[in-house]
């Protein structure tokens, strides 16, 4: 056969020979060294049934969180990691513990940098071991570990974890006072333009237009309508998305001055503002004007202003209706101190800012930082 009528791939022959150092052992069943698997290591090295245990039993730290917060005996466990670093003098490890009458905080441990202290300022109750870590005073871990070992206190009673304080609680390490800031929160107030033909309720039967429907969206809480106006009514009417400070607003305590610009068909006479000021007896009581002025106006419309410290349902209307008037336009100007700003049009609202909403609320001017402060918002007013 000539050399190009040869085959060019020969066919597979399996080699008879067997590695060096081969015993005959199945393959990966404690092969020798010289064989692929046990190249480089000694004897019965690599097997599972050779290897040694990694720890005795009783020495095993539980994988749980209790060992992070003291739960669980820290002294030889591998998770006792803090402990090792420390040493026996550390906080947390050695016979002896962290003297709770001690002044001093818990010593850092070696290589590890202490959290640098924030300024924070919480206008609400914060959980124990976020307000500490945020004041610098250790990791929320270390905290953790501080209260299960009862070396923190709250208003003298030992602390529980995830308890929360506020502004009224006193903390203490280990016998010393921790300065913690807490401010009051500030409420939120919106100045909105009601027009007519929009209601003030969350649900009406008849389906009609709401004030809520224009109002932006809160994160957290819902808006609280202060007072009412009615649904031909329109003017000044306020928001707050805090209760105490809603209440302030509406209870008769208070005695906040709301005034109207009301036009009526026709005239007062001497006699009708005797009676209006004097008082005028209702079917839910009497009520009054604190203050009657005349507004002027053309032809058979006539303005007037008017105060009173009642927002009973319709009363105003009412008011003039017993004495036989129509009014024909109703417009709140002013509630308290809160005056409906010219610039604010129709179905238009705005943030009241915030120096006025601490004085409103009755709470102490913040420090605002530049640029951060609350600006007055104008929401252009939507269509449907």
């Amino acid at each position: 056969m000539s050399t190009s009528q040869k085959p060019k791939n020969k066919p597979f022959r399996a080699k008879t020979g067997k590695p060096a150092g081969s015993t005959g052992t199945p393959h990966g069943q404690g092969a020798a060294p010289g064989g692929r698997r046990g190249r480089g290591r000694t004897e019965n090295e690599g097997t599972r049934a050779s290897r040694p245990e990694r720890q005795l039993e009783g020495q095993r730290q539980p994988k749980s969180n209790a060992s992070a917060i003291g739960l669980s005996d820290l002294g030889g466990g591998r998770g006792n990691w803090r402990a090792r670093r420390q040493g026996p003098a550390g906080f947390g490890g050695g016979d002896d513990g962290y003297p709770l009458v001690s002044t001093e905080l818990p010593p850092a441990a070696e290589g590890e940098r202490r959290r640098k202290p924030q300024d924070a300022t919480y206008t609400e109750p914060q959980r124990l071991h976020k307000v500490l870590a945020a004041a610098g005073i250790g990791s929320r871990r270390e905290i953790e570990e501080w209260i299960v070992a009862g070396r923190i206190s709250v208003n003298g009673e030992p602390a529980d974890v995830g308890q929360k304080v506020g502004p009224g609680d006193r903390v203490r390490v280990n016998g010393k006072l921790m300065p913690l800031r807490f401010a009051p929160r500030i409420p939120r107030v919106i100045l909105y333009h009601k027009p007519e033909g929009e209601i003030v309720s969350r649900d009406d039967p008849e389906g009609r237009p709401t004030v809520f429907d224009r109002l932006p969206n809160l994160r957290k809480g819902r808006w609280i309508a202060v007072g009412r106006l009615d649904f031909n009514t329109s003017g000044l009417l306020l928001f707050v998305n805090d209760g105490d400070l809603a209440n302030k607003l509406m209870h008769p305590r208070y005695e906040l001055d709301r005034e109207y610009a009301v036009r009526i068909l026709g005239e007062l006479d001497e006699a009708q503002r005797g009676a209006l000021l004097a008082g005028i007896e209702l079917e839910d009581g009497p009520a009054k004007f604190n203050t009657l002025l005349d507004a002027g106006g053309e032809g058979v419309n006539r303005w007037y202003r008017v105060t009173l410290s009642e927002g009973r349902n319709r009363e105003v209307r009412r008011m003039f209706e017993a004495l036989g008037l129509t009014v024909s336009r109703l417009m709140r100007v002013r509630y308290g101190p809160v005056v409906l700003p010219s610039r604010l049009k129709r179905g238009m609202w705005e943030d009241m800012a915030v120096e006025e909403v601490c004085k409103l609320a009755g709470l102490p001017k913040p420090v605002d930082v530049p640029g951060k402060g609350r600006r007055p918002v104008r929401q252009p007013r939507r269509q449907g």
